[in-house]
């Protein structure tokens, strides 16, 4: 198995607010690592870590492993042909995107035919997330694959987990985000309740947080409940395609799944609202004026959990 010191030659493609905090820890680790974006300007920063930066995709071709963390399938598709359009190619490709099934196993299809190794590897967390170095990764393919770019995964975050062969990832990610939206809509539920009834945002959630039903997604999150800070890391329109993901999942799979459709049409009352331009977390702003109650900031200092 390589280590990060063996230098295998990395390629990077997606630079925005999640890549471009992924290649520059990969870049400060000391990788060789060449990188592309569709705006040159928004890769240029990583210079200053060692990152080279690439004009053309397919001078990423002739680099070992590529990561790939883009926005969409249609983008995906469209910089994966880029990438395979000259004469040389990879060794493998590194999906770490949110796309569905279907699209991750005609991606699957489309190396193959250029023996070409691919793994799906899409990432739990955000840039402010991978700054603290708590990403995660959920990876499937070959479990060959996995064992060379599983250290390049780990230096990204807190470790990476094999769930097997194929799509299995995909699956694993779209039960996760699924988690995300009822999670987010059970915890604006809560603590409206609690304030209703009396209690200051942050005091009920200081107490939930140490609890045992707390966790890092809601010690993270509890700043943006409690000063209203609704700076986006992950956007309605985001949040709800997953959702749609996670309920098709369940169509195919013959899943009943309540919970994640009833939190879907809450998440679309809130971009019908005008909603949809900040954090997902401002689903709290609905549950507050669907219980006649308007929010305002406590400016109360929390921590987030991921800083000290």
């Amino acid at each position: 198995m390589p280590t990060p010191t063996e230098k295998l030659k990395l390629g990077w493609i997606g630079t925005g607010r999640m890549g471009y905090e992924m290649a520059a820890r990969l870049a400060k680790g000391g990788c060789d690592i060449a990188v592309w974006n569709r705006t040159r300007a928004k890769a240029e920063p990583l210079t200053q870590y060692g990152a080279k930066v690439a004009s053309e995709l397919k001078e990423l071709a002739s680099r070992d492993i590529v990561f790939c963390m883009v926005s969409a399938w249609d983008d995906v598709k469209e910089v994966i042909g880029k990438l395979l359009s000259g004469g040389a190619k990879p060794r493998m490709v590194v999906e770490c995107s949110s796309i569905s099934l279907e699209g991750s196993a005609e991606l699957r299809e489309i190396l193959n035919a250029k023996k070409v190794e691919y793994l799906a590897a899409p990432v739990s967390g955000n840039a402010k997330v991978i700054k603290a170095g708590k990403l995660t990764f959920v990876v499937s393919g070959p479990k060959s694959a996995y064992d060379a770019a599983q250290p390049y995964l780990d230096m990204m975050g807190t470790g990476s987990s094999y769930v097997g062969d194929g799509e299995l990832s995909r699956i694993a990610k779209i039960c996760h985000n699924v988690m995300l939206g009822v999670v987010i809509q059970c915890l604006s539920e809560i603590t409206i309740l609690a304030q209703k009834a009396g209690m200051p945002r942050h005091a009920f959630l200081d107490f939930l947080n140490k609890s045992v039903m707390g966790s890092m997604f809601t010690r993270y999150k509890t700043p943006a409940l409690v000063n209203l800070d609704f700076k986006v890391t992950f956007t309605p329109h985001l949040l709800r395609k997953d959702l749609d993901l996670g309920l098709d999942a369940g169509r195919e799979f013959e899943v009943p799944m309540p919970l994640a459709s009833a939190t879907r049409d809450l998440l679309q009352t809130l971009i019908g609202h005008g909603m949809s331009d900040e954090d997902f977390a401002k689903l709290i702003v609905l549950q507050a004026q669907a219980s006649g109650i308007e929010l305002k900031p406590e400016n109360v200092p929390v921590g987030d959990g991921l800083t000290s």
